[in-house]
């Protein structure tokens, strides 16, 4: 698998936008909530942290095979950041296989920004050589069982590091939908 890059995805409300470093300061903000690592663990990053982490993360994975892929959910009406989303792109025994996850900041929480930035991210997997999206979900977290139902993924019954594991076989069905558009 060569390496894939986030590309600026379109969604009816949202603007997923690939991560940069200059997000930093205005995502500190959005993530700045100690109630978003409830589930997660840690605490908030300040911005200069965020700016650190953001710089490695940029920088790209340290193995060709693997891409990490990221985006800031930008809501387009009101011309703000909300969010992120993000997706592990490598090679498995099950094909290619991407993990995904997503935060959405307090303040933006229950108007469905999560569900539709998560589908439009699944959306966007299925046109590229990816087999398996992937999510892994404590179990507790009702909310984030929600979003990756609405991404139309759904619970394995396995658990990785106390959390449950979600899944989508996506690659063939969308590539075959779209008539193989990328």
């Amino acid at each position: 698998m060569s390496a894939l890059a986030a590309q600026a995805i379109g969604t009816q409300r949202l603007d997923l936008l690939p991560l940069r470093v200059e997000h930093a300061e205005e995502m500190a903000a959005v993530l700045s909530d100690p109630a978003l690592h409830t589930f997660i663990g840690g605490t908030p990053d300040t911005p200069q942290a965020l700016r650190s982490r953001y710089q490695r993360i940029t920088a790209g994975s340290p193995d060709p095979a693997v891409s990490w892929l990221n985006w800031v959910i930008r809501l387009r009406a009101e011309s703000c950041l909300a969010g992120t989303v993000q997706a592990t792109v490598g090679p498995s025994g099950h094909g290619t296989v991407a993990e995904v996850a997503w935060v959405v900041g307090a303040p933006w929480q229950g108007r469905g920004i999560a569900a539709e930035a998560a589908r439009g991210l699944v959306d966007w997997l299925g046109r590229q050589p990816v087999d398996v999206v992937l999510a892994h979900i404590h179990p507790e977290h009702r909310a984030s069982a929600a979003v990756a139902t609405a991404a139309g993924l759904t619970p394995t019954g396995e658990w990785h590091d106390g959390e449950l594991r979600w899944h989508l076989a996506v690659g063939r069905r969308l590539r075959r939908r779209s008539g193989g558009a990328k």
